[in-house]
């Protein structure tokens, strides 16, 4: 490779090293805004599972009556190049607004959704007391996508304060993780047929490479599994025959021994000539 193929390749690496580790990170531009001032452990655990979205953009539109409204979500990210924004909304006149800013966000979560909320937007011209807008966005899981179907949900803007916008979006970012438990009684069935099969398989071939034994001779201890099943056998029937092992044999309640044979000799006795 020339030097100037080296060099060319060395730019490349360091430019995907750099812009790896930029996407890291990228959710701890994400401010924490929480009741106490600092941001708790829990709170930066769950933004962390977010990374896979820091790198992503997503957008929505909304038709509401004569006006047309496009709205853009980036977590911890310039959304529509807007800085300090996380979500902007923009009007068909091309106006922007910024709806919430990832500068002050708070994050709560469950086991398979995160609420993500976004405060300090711009300031309404004459809703809700003209506070700054607020956004909120759930996400929810779904682990066929990282991240898809960004939805507006709702503007609330007809209370005095504490208005919102409502958001969501699917990502399997969320979901909890699997986790396949084997339980003792599968284990102990997984070793014995494991064993089992080992001894089957190199018996038999120590049986016929080795002793070089044919037919069923082949299989390891032949005669004593021979031996076994027949007195397995023999306690089966000793154990569950109901008939007297020593019974003479009879047949139809008449005993084997033949009856008076003696008398019918001595019956015949004067018959015979004298």
């Amino acid at each position: 490779m020339s030097v100037l193929g080296q060099l060319t390749w060395s730019v490349l690496v360091l430019l995907v090293i750099a812009e790896w580790g930029r996407c890291q990170g990228q959710t701890k531009n994400c401010k924490l805004a929480s009741d106490h001032g600092r941001e708790s452990e829990m709170e930066r655990k769950l933004l962390s599972k977010l990374e896979p979205l820091a790198s992503l953009s997503f957008s929505a539109v909304i038709q509401d009556k004569d006006d047309s409204y496009k709205y853009y979500f980036s977590v911890c990210g310039n959304a529509a190049n807007t800085s300090n924004a996380g979500l902007v909304q923009i009007d068909k006149s091309g106006i922007k607004t910024v709806i919430g800013q990832y500068t002050e966000t708070e994050i709560f979560g469950g086991s398979d959704w995160v609420m993500l909320i976004y405060k300090n937007g711009s300031t309404y011209d004459s809703h809700c007391n003209s506070e700054s807008r607020k956004s909120m966005v759930m996400i929810s899981c779904n682990r066929n996508t990282i991240g898809d179907s960004f939805t507006v949900i709702d503007e609330e803007r007809t209370k005095p304060k504490d208005c919102f916008y409502l958001f969501e979006l699917d990502s399997s970012t969320v979901c909890p993780e699997i986790t396949n438990k084997l339980s003792a009684g599968s284990i102990l069935l997984i070793v014995f047929f494991s064993c089992l099969t080992l001894y089957i398989v190199g018996g038999f071939l120590y049986q016929r490479l080795v002793v070089g034994a044919k037919g069923m001779e082949q299989f390891p201890n032949y005669s004593f599994w021979q031996d076994l099943g027949n007195l397995t056998a023999d306690g089966c029937d000793f154990v569950c025959r109901s008939r007297a092992r020593n019974a003479p044999p009879t047949y139809r309640g008449v005993a084997s021994e033949p009856l008076g044979g003696e008398e019918t000799e001595e019956r015949d006795d004067h018959l015979l000539p004298m």
